[in-house]
Parts: C-alpha cells; sequence; structure tokens
C-alpha cells in the first residue's frame, strides 16, 4: 500500500465517520442528561429523508438542512415528552421512533416521488458541495504531473488537497463539534449541570436548577446533531435519500459512545476508527495487497457491525454509565 492509497483511505474514513461522530455527539448530550436514546437510527433516518426531499422540492440544500434538523427535533420532543413528561420507558420510547421513521419515510416518499420508496437524485445547488482549500487544486495538479513522470515520486501534499481540504462544511461542523462539546461539558455551567443531572437529578433540584429544562435542553442538542448527521448522509455523502439509507449508523454511534466512555474526544477516536473499518472495506485490494492474502469483501462489510457487538457484549473494558440514565426523574414533594 503506498503513501497515496492510505492517505485517500483515511480521506474517506472522514468521511464516512462523520455521521457516526454526529450521532455519537448527540447520544452522549442525551444520555449524560440521563436519557438513553437508542432512537438515533430514526432521527437520522426522518433527517435524511426530509433533508433531501425539500432540497430537491426547493433546489436549496441549506432549506433541506433546517428541514432535517426540525424533522429530528420533532422525534426528539416526542422522545422527551414520553421519557421525560410523561416518564415513560426510555428504550421502549425510543424503539417506537425507530420503527416509526423507517416506515414514514418510505410511505411518505412513494407518495411524493412515485420512486419506490426514495428521493430524486439531487444536483447543484440541493446538494453540499466540497471546499478546496486555497491551493489544494494547484497542489494535486503539481503532484499528478510529478507522479507521471515518475511513478515513484513521494510527497507529503495528499496530506492537505486529499486529507484537509475536499471536504464538505458538515465534515468541519462535525470536526469542530468535538472541541466545542468539550468545553461546553467541562468548562461551563451549563455542561456542569447537565453532567450533574444524569448522576444526581436529586442534588441538582435541591440547587433549584429545573431537571425537566435541562434534560429537554439536552434532548434537543441531540436532535439537532441528528439532523445534521441525516442531512449529511443524504445532501453530502449520498445524492439523495434511499430506503433504511442509515443503515444501522444509529447503533454503531451507540457502540462507540460506550467504547469512549461517554466523553468527546474518545468519541472522535471510536468514530474513527468506525470509519476506517468502513473505508477499507470499500478498497479491498489495497488491504489484500497489505496483508498478502485475499479478504472476503463480505468480512470487510461487517466489520463495523462485529466490532459493535464486541463492544456492546462488554470485550473492550468496563464503561459505566451515567448513574441516573434511564431512570426517570419524580420530584419529591
Amino acid at each position: 500500500m503506498d503513501f497515496l492509497t492510505l492517505v485517500q483511505i483515511l480521506d474517506s474514513t472522514i468521511r464516512l465517520a462523520t455521521p457516526l461522530l454526529l450521532a455519537c455527539l448527540a447520544g452522549l448530550y442525551s444520555e449524560r442528561s440521563g436519557i438513553f436514546d437508542i432512537g438515533l437510527e430514526g432521527k437520522m433516518l426522518a433527517a435524511a429523508f426530509f433533508s433531501g426531499a425539500v432540497a430537491f422540492q426547493y433546489d436549496s440544500v441549506w432549506i433541506g438542512l433546517l428541514a432535517g434538523i426540525g424533522a429530528s427535533m420533532t422525534l426528539s420532543a416526542l422522545h422527551g415528552a414520553a421519557s421525560i413528561t410523561f416518564r415513560g420507558n426510555q428504550l421502549i420510547s425510543g424503539v417506537a421512533i425507530n420503527f416509526l421513521a423507517a416506515g414514514l419515510t418510505v410511505v411518505i416518499a412513494q407518495d411524493w416521488f412515485k420512486q419506490g420508496g426514495r428521493t430524486p437524485p439531487l444536483e447543484g445547488p440541493a446538494r453540499f458541495q466540497p471546499i478546496d482549500w486555497p491551493g489544494a487544486q494547484a497542489m494535486r495538479a503539481d503532484f499528478l504531473a510529478a507522479r507521471a513522470e515518475n511513478p515513484d515520486h513521494f510527497s507529503l501534499s495528499p496530506i492537505y488537497f486529499d486529507l484537509i481540504s475536499g471536504h464538505t462544511i458538515l465534515v468541519y461542523i462535525a470536526i469542530l463539534a468535538v472541541p466545542a462539546t468539550w468545553w461546553l461539558l467541562f468548562r461551563t455551567r451549563f455542561g456542569l449541570r447537565l453532567r450533574a443531572v444524569g448522576e444526581n437529578p436529586e442534588a441538582v433540584d435541591t440547587a433549584g436548577v429545573s431537571v425537566i429544562a435541562l434534560r429537554y435542553a439536552a434532548v434537543g442538542i441531540c436532535g439537532i446533531l441528528c439532523g445534521i448527521a441525516g442531512a449529511y448522509l443524504a445532501t453530502a455523502l449520498q445524492a439523495g435519500f434511499v430506503k433504511d439509507m442509515t443503515a444501522g449508523r444509529g447503533f454503531i454511534a451507540l457502540a462507540a459512545l460506550i467504547f469512549a466512555k461517554w466523553r468527546p474526544v474518545q468519541a472522535l477516536y471510536a468514530t474513527f476508527l468506525f470509519g476506517f473499518l468502513q473505508a477499507i472495506a470499500l478498497r479491498p485490494n489495497a488491504i489484500e495487497g497489505l496483508l498478502g492474502f485475499k479478504v472476503q469483501v463480505q468480512l470487510l462489510d461487517a466489520l463495523p457491525y462485529i466490532l459493535t457487538v464486541v463492544i456492546l457484549a462488554g470485550f473492550v473494558g468496563k464503561a459505566i454509565p451515567p448513574r441516573a440514565g434511564g431512570e426517570p426523574y419524580v420530584k419529591e414533594r
């Protein structure tokens, strides 16, 4: 495997890890407040459909993004009402959201577009376009010209024009969301209260802070991030919505969250690991050249899901969730 191939695999890793990272951070906010949310998959799926459908209708990816966030936040509000206000079972509520999104997106897509549960292909302003950093195209042209003259030419420039440059704005937003989440959770009063309400809501309530308001705020942030993740799938990573396009990414994000032990920086590493496993499945020839023997493509495709099972089975070390997680809060009178 030469250096350029490695850079291209890492480039694919970033693209594939972006929706996982956004969904993982979404679950982090929710679960840090004590609300378990296995409905990440459904929120992403609803956001993917509505962002793709609205972006096509209005030929504007930004309007599509807002529609996707709105759809995700609607499901977040539903989950919040069931889990916080009515003190229902949080896991059942999440499962219901996943089923609701899986069914409604296909039915509505078929009713609107008559294309077998998908949206028409998105083009031009209906999609997020890659952002080329200054000098990236010229650097790419120089590198390709040098490689044409000398196939063994080595340069670090692909790191800039392939790995750093050429991503959509949502990729950079996802990466910047990691330090922003760390700062918000560990350096602000809001973050302190949010973490406290997931550990000891009675103490927060005794201090005169609304447990319900904090949990609704966390669920709302979760909805925004899931909305961006779903919109990325339909308007950046792909060119439109197709049935069940999230393909288990919400559950992979939950596994990454457990792997990261509910911390934002570790969540970045965990989701990039899953993204890397997905990326190498797209380049089986490079992996065969590195290992020296043939690897079944089906096995490479299954690696992220195998790792998800391994993590959820508890084989990667003990991960302790927030103590009040999953438990509805009943204020003592």
